[in-house]
């Protein structure tokens, strides 16, 4: 298991999962949904500074808060971990309270459901967290691609500068020369680029 996030485990996901809930009749109620085959780690804390703490240690796939907590309601950190990290965050609320937070939470992604609830309707909700987890994982894999390709080529044109202004190569040659480089030595544009980079600097 990474310290991050999720891992593989027989081709399916698993998730792990910070529970911050200090009522100990619903930690033993969402204990069984919660089996080792699908998520893991599993971690409950029983307050909200706790519960950043864990934030700080580690990256939690999901976030699963049952409100309010003994030091704080949730709300802020609700909002805070669903907009400044990777996990998905559930806020459980009374109903006295559900419609004034939830309006609240969720232009910042936080699902929420009204308690107390079926464990059935709880399941449900652990699988709409995944889901989105999982469009969270495609978006961020398309990002850090984006990115990537975006620096390769930033490397690569400076490399071509370089063979323009030190070999007095033309635009055409230096580019030729990257490609034939990668290709003959089987690695990316990007390696030779930042070769040339060093040699040259």
């Amino acid at each position: 298991m990474q310290k991050g996030g999720s891992c593989m485990v027989f081709g399916e996901e698993v998730y792990s999962v910070l529970v911050v809930s200090s009522n100990s009749r619903f930690n033993d109620a969402i204990t069984p949904l919660l089996p080792y085959s699908e998520y893991y780690p599993v971690c409950f804390v029983s307050n909200i500074a706790a519960a950043r703490r864990e934030i700080l240690a580690r990256t939690y796939d999901f976030v699963i808060i049952n409100a309010p907590l003994p030091d704080d309601f949730g709300t802020r950190f609700a909002i805070d971990t669903s907009a400044r990290t990777a996990s998905v965050v559930l806020l459980l609320l009374k109903s006295d309270s559900y419609e004034q937070i939830n309006s609240k939470v969720q232009p910042y992604g936080v699902f929420t459901l009204l308690v107390p609830t079926p464990m059935q309707t709880l399941k449900q909700g652990l699988k709409w967290m995944a889901a989105a987890r999982e469009r969270l994982r495609k978006m961020e894999k398309k990002a850090l691609t984006i990115e990537e390709k975006m620096e390769e080529i930033r490397q690569v044109n400076r490399a071509k500068w370089i063979l323009i202004e030190q070999l007095k190569m033309t635009e055409e040659e230096a580019h030729h020369h990257i490609e034939k480089q990668a290709m003959d030595r089987c690695c990316s544009k990007k390696e030779i680029a930042r070769n040339i980079i060093k040699t040259y600097s």
